[in-house]
C-alpha cells in the first residue's frame, strides 16, 4: 500500500476529549497534579499517562467503558470511510488512549477500519497495568514507529492534539486542528485546517485528483 490514513482517535474521530475525561474522573488527584506537566511537555505522555492509568483500581475498569459509551463521533467519518474505501486507501487508528474505549465508541465502525493501535490493559491485579506493544521514548503509543511498520509511501496523518504531534512532525500530509495546530505552528510545520471529516475528503479528493491529472501530463 504507498498511501494509508493514519488518524488519531480521542478529540479527533470523537467531539470531546473522551480520554482525558477518563483520566479527570477516575484519577482526579493524580490528573490534577500531572495533566499540566505533560501539556507543558515537562512531563513524558508516556510517564505522565501510565502513572494516571495505573492509580486507577481494576474494579472500575467497567465503569470507564461504560462512560465513554455513547460518546458522538464527528460528522463526516462515515463518508470518509466511503471515500477511502472506493479509493482502496485504508484508515488505521492510532491512539493513545485505551483500545476497549475506541471499540465501544467506533461500534459496527470496527469492522470499516484496516487496523486499531491503542493501549492494552492488563485488569487482572489490583490496579490497571499498562501493556503497550508500541511504547516510545516520550509516548505510551509511538505513532511515528506505528507508521513506520507499515512501510507506507505517502502517510497522511489527522490529529488534534500533542499526543499527534510526533505523527504530524513526520507525515508528510497532516490535518490538524486544536492543540496540534498551535504545536505546529511553534515546530513551522505546515498543516491543513479541518473542522470535521468532509472537510479532510474534500481535500483529499482535491488532491488526489490533481496528482491523477499531473501524472497524466
Amino acid at each position: 500500500m504507498k498511501t494509508i490514513v493514519f488518524c488519531d482517535f480521542d478529540g479527533t474521530i470523537t467531539v470531546k476529549e473522551t480520554f482525558e475525561a477518563i483520566l479527570k474522573q477516575f484519577a482526579p488527584e493524580v490528573s490534577a497534579q500531572l495533566m499540566p506537566e505533560m501539556y507543558a511537555r515537562r512531563l513524558t505522555l508516556r510517564e505522565g499517562v501510565r502513572q494516571i492509568l495505573e492509580s486507577i483500581p481494576s474494579a472500575r475498569y467497567g465503569d470507564i467503558i461504560e462512560f465513554t459509551r455513547g460518546q458522538p463521533i464527528r460528522d463526516g467519518l462515515i463518508e470518509l470511510l466511503d471515500f477511502l474505501e472506493f479509493q482502496g486507501i485504508p484508515l488505521v487508528v492510532v491512539s493513545g488512549g485505551l483500545r476497549g474505549m475506541v471499540e465501544v465508541v467506533l461500534g459496527d465502525l470496527v469492522n470499516r477500519v484496516y487496523n486499531i493501535h491503542a493501549v492494552d490493559l492488563d485488569t487482572s491485579g489490583e490496579y490497571l497495568k499498562v501493556i503497550s506493544k508500541y511504547e516510545g521514548e516520550t509516548e505510551l503509543i509511538a505513532k511515528v514507529q506505528v507508521i513506520e511498520e507499515y512501510g507506507v509511501e505517502n502517510a497522511i496523518a489527522i490529529g488534534d492534539s500533542l499526543t499527534d504531534l510526533n505523527m504530524a512532525l513526520h507525515a508528510p500530509v497532516v490535518f490538524a486542528r486544536d492543540r496540534l495546530a498551535k504545536y505546529l505552528d511553534e515546530h513551522q510545520k505546515s498543516y491543513i485546517p479541518w473542522h470535521d471529516f468532509f472537510d479532510v475528503q474534500n481535500y483529499l479528493a482535491k488532491l488526489w485528483k490533481f496528482n491523477s491529472k499531473s501524472n497524466i501530463e
